[in-house]
């Protein structure tokens, strides 16, 4: 008996002993939460090549519509030339009426877009023996913008007192001339539409050319004609426009060359004559898009004011494309195509057909527009900043 109490002591000891050292145990700690550290800002590169350009459209677009009562404009009235004279823009437009007969149609704006003026009869309309005159083909018929015949895509300048219209006569796609005509500024001015002096041809028979200007003055006191951008840009250099006499022609070559790294897939042509600037000459181009080849859009570069056949600058991107109702629900679709633009008080307006059926304008101040161009900027770093 002694034995057992004994026994049940030493156990008795033993557990309180273990219950006594488990207490005594520290408790296990509880894992430690880690901290939330903010991320590091993230290092950007952009490779920065040029700031947009873009031309603003004005809200009142198209600001030229056709005539239904008049017949010989009662379809389509787009690609005007427009020039900047005693405080007014006029402008030659062209005019496709009943009978498909292209012709050149007269208004004038105050302010640059709401028209003041518009002419009820033809400024200028080429004679059926002009026309005629054209070197006959076997090739097909088919029509150039909606017409059968006549001038079309005019441009002008006014050098010396002479006002210079440069287009195109048309009968037949093979039967395609670039032609001059002249009128002095004053007969311009007062509408003297039957003064025009007879036009010449001034690009080779039996060659098909499109979109040739006229530089607004004098470059190293001689008359100079843009007449090619592709491959490369092509100036002809005259003492006098009168060397161009019908049997005296501009040889031009044109090729639907393209950019590596551009936006064109090919160049169409020059738009409106070239627009004199602080930086070089500024020459709006027709392109089509490597993105969608169905639609013209207008890009830009700064020719060299001496040597014009020098490229300084280039847009990277259109500075013009057709987006809006009125520049793809007409004649043809998806088209914004220039062949007129002024400087009015610092401010660059640019007119051009949508759609090959109405007139329309889109502005720029003149220096915020070429600025972005002529810079050249560095691959740049910066860091985004990151919201906590």
């Amino acid at each position: 008996m002694i034995k057992l109490t004994k026994l049940l002591l030493n156990l008795t000891k033993m557990w309180l002993k273990r219950i006594k050292n488990f207490l005594k145990k520290p408790k296990p700690k509880k894992p430690r939460k880690k901290r939330k550290t903010r991320p590091k800002p993230k290092l950007i590169i952009r490779k920065c090549t040029q700031l947009p350009l873009k031309l603003e459209k004005a809200i009142s677009n198209p600001i030229m519509e056709p005539k239904y009562k008049n017949k010989w404009e009662s379809w389509q009235t787009f690609n005007p030339a427009a020039i900047y004279l005693n405080n007014k823009v006029h402008f030659l437009y062209r005019a496709i009426g009943e009978g498909g007969l292209s012709v050149f149609g007269y208004a004038s704006s105050k302010n640059g877009i709401h028209i003041d003026e518009r002419s009820e009869t033809p400024a200028y309309a080429l004679k059926r023996g002009f026309l005629e005159s054209l070197t006959k083909t076997n090739a097909p018929g088919y029509s150039s913008g909606g017409s059968v015949s006549g001038c079309e895509d005019p441009r002008i300048a006014e050098i010396d007192g002479t006002i210079y219209l440069i287009y195109t006569t048309f009968s037949n796609w093979s039967e395609l001339r670039l032609t001059l005509a002249s009128i002095s500024k004053d007969d311009f001015l007062n509408k003297r539409w039957d003064q025009w002096k007879k036009p010449v041809f001034i690009s080779a028979p039996n060659e098909i050319h499109k979109n040739w200007v006229l530089f607004p003055e004098k470059i190293n006191n001689k008359y100079a004609i843009l007449h090619s951008i592709s491959p490369n840009i092509q100036i002809d250099y005259f003492d006098s426009l009168d060397e161009l006499d019908g049997k005296t022609f501009i040889k031009s070559s044109y090729s639907r060359s393209y950019i590596k790294d551009g936006w064109e897939a090919y160049f169409r042509g020059v738009g409106p004559s070239p627009i004199k600037t602080s930086k070089g000459w500024l020459v709006l181009y027709h392109a089509e898009d490597k993105k969608d080849t169905s639609k013209y859009k207008l890009g830009a570069m700064i020719l060299d004011l001496k040597d014009p056949t020098k490229i300084l600058y280039r847009a990277k991107q259109p500075v013009l494309e057709p987006s809006l109702p009125y520049e793809n629900n007409g004649f043809k679709s998806g088209i914004v195509y220039s062949c007129g633009a002024v400087v009015i008080d610092d401010t660059l307006f640019v007119y051009y057909g949508g759609a090959d059926t109405v007139v329309c304008v889109a502005t720029a101040n003149l220096e915020e527009f070429i600025e972005p161009l002529t810079q050249k900027l560095r691959k740049t770093s910066f860091i985004k900043k990151l919201k906590k």
